[in-house]
């Protein structure tokens, strides 16, 4: 958008207004200042350019959708799984900000040296596990620790949890995730001092008419070895390669099961017109080759293979002895009259 541009009329206002001294230039000049300052806390410092926040959240939009569809096999009803926020703050922010009792597992992130956290809402989980055990996922439930059932049923859902966000971080850097120990209360699950800057992934999550929040909670420094890695460009990149061959894959699955006409030349001859029409029941036409040379396979129009006419079981049969397709799959287009008897 271009500069405002004033009329006379409000030019000479302004002036009469500068003049008069109803106008206070320093005033304008500090707010403009004031406004040009951004606030910086030392003792919260930010850890995560843009670039890297951004990252993290693609990793977990995809990490949602996966989880979208592991969930309803799980519960057999619709389930919405969304990113609702990513930010950086202090690991004794994320803790006072978690209910009490809650579930929360703490993660190996192998071959990093550090955890994380991954917290689930308790209304979530027992959601969960009354549909996994035959209810109907009641929205109620007592303040409690999970019974020593509860707890294997919800480990079993949380080890399925990290093998989607495996595949998720897969597209960045290669990370293993694996379950260390299950609390109840956040102050028993330190994984790093209070004043340390974390990154918060925040899950909304809808199950049936259960909603609840999904919390990832990974340290700064657990990641710090791989921070480089961490770019929307990577992303796109490595996410653009692993599309196109999945999509390659589908296709060649799905080419596999078209049918396509196959037939066998026995020989040729080349006849006019006015024998064709001299032909009666028991005429001979006489073939240019001979009962040893190999018949012509084709596939549609094009000849792919050369083989030997017989008889197998009882049937009509050609024996291949002649492939003109590479042992990679690829069609090697051959001309005809490149073919070779014998």
């Amino acid at each position: 958008m271009g500069p405002e541009v004033l009329s006379q009329s409000e030019i000479d206002a302004l002036l009469k207004a500068l003049s008069s001294g109803t106008v206070d230039i320093a005033a304008l000049t500090s707010e403009e200042k004031e406004r040009a300052i951004k606030v910086y806390d030392f003792k919260r410092p930010d850890k995560f350019n843009k670039d890297q926040l951004r990252a993290i959240q693609m990793i977990h939009e995809f990490f949602s959708r996966q989880l979208t569809t592991a969930f309803s096999s799980f519960v057999r009803t619709m389930v919405s799984v969304e990113v609702a926020s990513v930010e950086q703050l202090s690991y004794d922010e994320f803790i006072k900000s978690l209910v009490q009792p809650t579930v929360i597992v703490v993660m190996e992130m192998y071959p990093l040296s550090s955890n994380a956290l991954l917290e689930i809402n308790p209304r979530l989980v027992f959601a969960i596990i009354d549909r996994m055990l035959g209810g109907v996922g009641k929205t109620t439930y007592k303040a409690r620790e999970l019974t020593d059932i509860e707890r294997t049923v919800t480990e079993r859902v949380v080890m399925r949890m990290l093998e989607l966000l495996e595949e998720s971080w897969a597209t960045i850097v290669d990370l293993r995730f694996r379950i260390q120990n299950m609390e109840s209360n956040p102050y028993f699950a330190q994984i790093c001092p209070a004043s340390d800057v974390v990154v918060v992934i925040t899950l909304q999550v809808k199950i049936g008419d259960v909603d609840g929040f999904i919390n990832i909670c990974i340290p700064y420094f657990a990641i710090e070895p791989v921070i480089d890695q961490l770019s929307s460009q990577r992303w796109f990149v490595s996410t653009g390669s692993r599309e196109d061959d999945a999509s390659q894959e589908r296709i060649i699955e799905r080419l596999s099961k078209v049918k396509v006409p196959v037939t066998v030349e026995i020989g040729h001859v080349d006849v006019t017109l006015k024998d064709i029409l001299k032909l009666r029941v028991g005429d001979v036409i006489k073939l240019e080759e001979t009962y040893s040379e190999p018949v012509k396979v084709r596939v549609g129009e094009r000849v792919k293979f050369l083989g030997h006419a017989g008889i197998y079981n009882k049937k009509y049969s050609v024996q291949i002895i002649k492939t003109f397709i590479s042992e990679k799959g690829n069609v090697e287009l051959q001309p005809e009259e490149e073919l070779i008897y014998g």
